[in-house]
């Protein structure tokens, strides 16, 4: 078995589990090195402390499966096959236990769990989610390989928002280059909804992009990030359009020294609620606390969002290989809104960032 999953399966014969049961995309990714959407339909891996584990997956995907690596057994079905009973057979031939069994608690369906307790009446559910958010934390070289490949990528969407302001274009004019130009590089998937967001609508943290036009003095947002195998990046940059007041300025210069107070003790040993606090205790003594309301940052791999949470009560230590995003924000209503984001990894002697993009206050 490759190492992750002889990883999960000594950890579950240390903890005396049956078997794991893993069902969402990117921790079967993780796995496996299979990277598909099932949609409604079932792609699981059920992993054992003793033997091989085994895939279920629809017929229509078994090929991929097998070239991504694949060897072991897959339960495969069709559209019009009960897999549950599948599975059934396929774990009582096996002779399979399953008084204790391993789910993704927080991902898993109620329908599917049921049906898994359907084969097991007497099982006892367990989580695995927090073994393998601790396997995914520390990204070995391949994966950083790809997230810089990824941070690359967003740092060239970014430069071509920049470069396509002018006055009279729109929000979704801008938004739409930008993914035409990745796509034109390759890029099939943006890691979330591509954000570009102008004057106003820039205080809000999650706005929605439309057809509003850049104007004189606005700010611009932009949020977005690729998928590039797999692994994902998230970049924010802010800029503005031609001229700038003097409240802005004071916005923009206390988040980008609020993200260098974070970066500062970015390094192995850190506890992470520390480094939301740098950011939010700066970005407080300079009056704007109230309009900064969300945590410093979030956990970056597979999932554009994942272990750990950035968030100032977090008590665990940075460790090396740790990749996550520093993203302080101002948002004041009726002025705007500017939020800087790095996507950086913690090395032996401080930290890298992946995200290269130019931070100084830009005015196109």
């Amino acid at each position: 078995m490759n190492q992750r999953l002889t990883q999960l399966s000594n950890w579950l014969s240390e903890q005396n589990i049956d078997f794991a049961f893993v069902q969402t995309k990117a921790n079967v990714f993780y796995l496996s090195g299979f990277y598909s959407e099932p949609h409604e339909r079932l792609i699981g891996i059920f992993v054992f402390p003793n033997g091989e584990p085994v895939m279920v997956c629809p017929n229509m995907e078994k090929p991929q499966a097998k070239a991504a690596g694949w060897e072991y057994d897959i339960v495969s079905y069709s559209d019009s096959d009960n897999y549950w009973e599948l599975i059934k057979n396929y774990l009582n031939k096996k002779g399979q236990g399953g008084q204790k069994i391993a789910i993704e608690e927080e991902h898993i369906s109620y329908l599917r769990a049921n049906a898994l307790n359907k084969i097991y009446n007497e099982a006892k559910f367990v989580s695995v989610e927090e073994k393998l958010n601790s396997l995914r934390l520390i990204k070995d070289d391949q994966e950083l390989a790809l997230l810089k490949q990824a941070a690359e990528l967003a740092d060239f969407g970014v430069e071509v928002g920049v470069n396509a302001i002018k006055s009279g274009k729109t929000e979704m004019d801008i938004l739409a280059l930008i993914e035409y130009e990745l796509k034109r590089k390759g890029i099939r998937e943006m890691s979330f909804s591509t954000m570009v967001l102008t004057g106003a609508k820039t205080a809000d943290p999650h706005g929605n992009p439309g057809i509003t036009e850049i104007n004189r003095g606005d700010f611009v947002l932009f949020d977005l990030g690729v998928v590039l195998d797999g692994y994902c990046s998230d970049i924010t940059r802010t800029v503005a359009f031609q001229e700038i007041n003097d409240e802005q300025r004071r916005i923009y210069e206390t988040v980008l020294s609020a993200q260098n107070a974070a970066f500062s003790i970015c390094k192995v040993g850190t506890r992470v609620g520390d480094i939301d606090k740098a950011a939010r205790n700066y970005i407080t003594e300079a009056g704007y606390g109230d309009y900064f309301p969300h945590r410093i940052g979030h956990g970056l791999g597979i999932d554009v969002h994942e272990f750990p949470s950035m968030s100032e009560n977090n008590d665990d230590l940075l460790q090396e290989g740790a990749v996550f995003t520093v993203e302080p924000g101002i948002y004041v209503p009726n002025v705007g809104g500017v939020r800087i984001e790095d996507d950086i990894v913690i090395t032996k002697d401080g930290f890298e960032s992946l995200t290269k993009y130019p931070k100084g206050l830009t005015i196109v």
